[in-house]
């Protein structure tokens, strides 16, 4: 993760498929396709697009009085208590309409892909009913066939338990069944999800109980995702790479063993520092201790109204190395290569190389390392998905 493979003065050949061809010097290209398109690029930086692989970004309403109410000590439950929290996003989804969240959604995934993010994975979770989930997964079918972005569903039911099911005669475990019994084969029959996802931490969902979820996804097709270890050690890392999970995601509070167990397996670390920065938390995950391990460490932005709510991808980069201590390059390839495996898209995406996907994003910078370097500033210019124009906060000459 050391090596970004940064090369100076070259071009990028795509073709009408929307793959690579090629990366050579602009002499060699124009040689070699006499006929193509060029765009100038202005000598700015051209990446492969971000690949955010952890996002809740189907919601209502935001949550921002929230943020003031943990800068006065207001703890989780309190604020839970008091109406906020996951519970209140899931009281305000229930009542929108599918093309209204379809409208919120995207402007905010516009805010986010402008940035230089073509590949987004999606969560549902703030509906926690059959229907509400269904519908919101639905929203991102939508979406996927709507924007010039590349979206990739997660159906996550299992993001708390709702407040109906927490006192007799319902309990949590008819809510567990629910989502074996009716929602997994629900979300399955109409291949709504490529992952499935559960947050696993004490006060949410046991191990034992992740491990009936997940069990029933996978038996029903669906790839396997976990919340882990966020604030709490519950041995969800452990669990996940046992079950040889796709990620396990967050993990600040993973342990030792859960690290190791993370390093011997083919699960990616996705680290999640914007979450913790928000949430005033000083713990950020062990990037360096994992890295030293041996595991593969992706980044993301968690996007959701109540912990995380920034689209400002670039700014993940920053604090991954102001805050986990990555190196730039690390930090890239975590944003790019190793997010794309954190989605099962290693092959396709995250990489300028010869027959990947033409997802590209151009920065108004001269190093790479200024990405990370201007925070919070928009430097990107323009994004290509499968070569054809994404979101372009400029206009770029032909």
């Amino acid at each position: 993760m050391r090596d970004a493979g940064v090369r100076r003065d070259v071009g990028v050949a795509i073709g009408d498929d929307g793959r690579i061809l090629a990366i050579a010097p602009d002499r060699e290209l124009r040689a070699q396709f006499p006929k193509a398109t060029e765009i100038d690029c202005a000598q700015g930086v051209l990446t492969p697009g971000f690949v955010d692989s952890h996002t809740h970004a189907i919601f209502g309403r935001s949550r921002h009085a929230e943020q003031e109410m943990r800068a006065a000590g207001v703890g989780y439950m309190e604020i839970a208590k008091r109406g906020g929290g996951i519970h209140s996003s899931v009281r305000d989804l229930r009542e929108r309409s599918e093309d209204d969240l379809v409208m919120l959604a995207a402007e905010r995934l516009a805010r986010l892909a402008a940035h230089g993010s073509t590949t987004i994975e999606v969560k549902s979770g703030y509906g926690l009913s059959l229907e509400s989930e269904l519908r919101t997964l639905r929203v991102i079918r939508r979406l996927a066939q709507d924007l010039p972005i590349r979206l990739v569903p997660t159906f996550l039911g299992a993001h708390e338990i709702p407040l109906e099911y927490r006192e007799a005669p319902r309990s949590r475990e008819d809510y567990i069944a629910v989502l074996i019994d009716e929602m997994i084969p629900a979300v399955a029959k109409d291949s709504l999800a490529r992952f499935c996802d559960i947050f696993c931490e004490p006060g949410v969902y046991t191990p034992a109980e992740a491990r009936r979820v997940l069990g029933a996804a996978r038996a029903q097709g669906m790839a396997l995702k976990l919340h882990a270890d966020e604030l709490e050690h519950a041995g969800a890392a452990e669990l996940a790479a046992e079950i040889g999970a796709t990620s396990a995601d967050h993990l600040a509070a993973v342990s030792e063993l859960g690290i190791q167990a993370l390093a011997n397996s083919g699960t990616v670390a996705t680290l999640l520092p914007g979450t913790m920065l928000f949430l005033g938390r000083n713990k950020q995950a062990p990037a360096r201790a994992m890295l030293d391990a041996g595991c593969a460490i992706a980044l993301a932005s968690d996007f959701n109204p109540g912990t995380s709510p920034t689209v400002n991808f670039p700014l993940i980069l920053t604090l991954g190395v102001s805050q986990l201590r990555l190196s730039v390059a690390e930090a890239f390839i975590a944003a790019t290569v190793n997010g794309a495996a954190a989605l099962g898209l290693a092959g396709e995406v995250g990489q300028l190389a010869p027959g990947f996907s033409a997802d590209l994003a151009l920065f108004d910078v001269r190093d790479h390392r200024e990405i990370p370097y201007w925070y919070g500033d928009q430097r990107c210019v323009a994004t290509w998905l499968r070569g054809r124009p994404g979101y372009a906060p400029k206009r770029l000459s032909h």
